[in-house]
Parts: structure tokens; C-alpha cells; sequence
């Protein structure tokens, strides 16, 4: 189990790429399997004793708080963040800061699907912590590098930043409140500051950033397992197993 309490889900972007299917639903309620992407994360986040969950929203943001409830259904309790204009990553994350109090937080895209398990996140030493991944194809050249657990800004080696973080609510306390605000220049300005480490996660990670993609993962779902099929009839048996004297 990890020792952070609490989370924030990313959910109030516009999700333009995604078009038309977000013209009518936010983009982190899209299903893969049957399932809308927000539920795996609450799911996730659950089963690592992350009960505590903030997400905030803008675009459509009615239709996600009335789709997920308060969280009983999951036994965990939700809360929402509604922003007039979308604020960006930092400027969501100041908006909500009250409600993390002096305590580390997790901070996971709504729109990314992975069976990351959040149990390997703990309170960072640092100020920030973050979960990079291997390059996926649409984005070959990454966005930071990794050495003996910190993260650079730029390193001979990049990766990807998977959308998953812990961050201390002091990096963020001095954004101007309502403002938008992107993620990528308060990290790196820690990172100038080595106050960001990372780890490297090889598992399933998706970026689910276009139809396209969202199709593709959808119908990795439906193709038929593997088995293989034994023939236990043999020329010396044509009886098959189990028929014999002594079955």
C-alpha cells in the first residue's frame, strides 16, 4: 500500500484531438472494454489505499460528476473541481490545492491507460516524482531524462512523462490563483534545482490521445486468446485418455 491519502484526477481538458467523440463527452469518461478510463484509475487508486480523490473538470463538466456519483460504488469518496476555463495541468492543481493540505499527492491523467500500480509511489524525498515511460511512437524524441533516480530536463536518453506524479503542494502555492497554468515549467525549473526524481515503468501505458488510438486499444481487447489445442489420441490409443481399464 502506498503512504499517500490522496489523489488528483485530470479530467477538464477539451480533448480537441479526440473530436468529434468528445464533442458530447469529456474524454477520460471515452471506454476501453466497456469501461470509461476515469473508473480504471479510480480502481487503481483504490487498490493502492488511495481513497481520497479530487478531479477536476470543465469541459462538459457536469456529465463526469453525474456519471461517477461520490465514489461509493468504488468505497472511495470523490470530490469535484469545476474550472470556468480549462486551467492546464498547474493552474487545475493550484485551484485545488486546499484540498491537499500539507500532504504529497498523486497526480494521473484522466485520458492515459496503464496498469501502473500506484502502491510503488510513495512520499517523494523530493519535491516532485515522476513516472516516465518508454518513447511511444507518436512521441519518438520524449520529454526528460533519468539518471540514478532524478530526473533531467534534458539527458543523452529521453523518455516520456506517463501523466503520473507526486507532488508537494508547496511547488505550487505561489501560482496565481484562476490562472492557466502548464505543468512542463514548474518541473523543470525544480528540475534545475535536482528536487524532481523518477522511475522508469516498462508496463502497459497508453496515451489516448486520438481516436485512432482509442480504436486500436479497444480492439487489442477483442482479439480471441491463445490456447492451444491437444490431440491426446495417439495411433497406439484411438480410445483417447481416460477409456482405458484402468481409468
Amino acid at each position: 500500500m502506498s503512504n499517500i491519502k490522496k489523489a488528483m484526477i485530470l479530467a477538464a481538458g477539451r480533448g480537441e484531438r479526440m473530436r468529434p467523440l468528445t464533442d458530447s463527452l469529456p474524454k477520460p469518461l471515452l471506454k476501453v472494454d466497456g469501461k470509461a478510463l476515469i473508473e480504471y484509475h479510480i480502481e487503481a487508486l483504490k487498490d493502492a489505499g488511495i481513497k481520497d480523490i479530487l478531479i477536476n473538470t470543465s469541459w462538459l463538466g457536469d456529465i463526469i460528476p453525474e456519471y461517477l456519483g461520490d465514489g461509493g460504488y468504488w468505497k472511495v469518496n470523490l470530490t469535484f473541481s469545476h474550472e470556468e476555463i480549462a486551467l492546464e495541468t498547474a493552474g487545475g492543481i493550484r485551484k485545488a490545492l486546499d484540498y491537499f493540505g500539507d500532504e504529497p499527492f498523486v497526480v494521473v491523467n484522466g485520458d492515459i491507460w496503464t496498469d501502473f500500480d500506484y502502491s510503488n509511489l510513495n512520499k517523494p524525498k523530493a519535491k516532485a516524482h515522476l513516472v516516465l515511460v518508454p518513447n511511444p511512437e507518436q512521441h519518438p524524441n520524449g520529454d526528460f531524462g533519468l539518471d540514478n533516480g532524478s530526473v533531467l530536463s534534458q539527458a543523452e536518453t529521453q523518455y516520456t512523462f506517463s501523466g503520473i506524479g507526486v507532488y508537494q503542494p508547496a511547488i505550487f502555492k505561489d501560482l496565481k490563483l484562476d490562472s492557466p497554468a502548464a505543468l512542463a515549467p514548474v518541473l523543470r525549473e525544480l528540475m534545475s534545482e535536482q528536487e524532481v526524481t523518477g522511475q522508469l515503468f516498462q508496463g502497459e501505458w497508453r496515451d489516448i490521445g486520438t481516436p485512432e488510438r482509442l480504436e486500436a486499444l479497444n480492439k487489442e481487447f477483442l482479439k480471441p486468446m491463445k490456447t492451444i489445442n491437444f490431440d491426446f489420441k495417439s495411433t497406439n490409443d484411438e480410445s483417447g485418455p481416460g477409456s482405458g481399464e484402468n481409468s
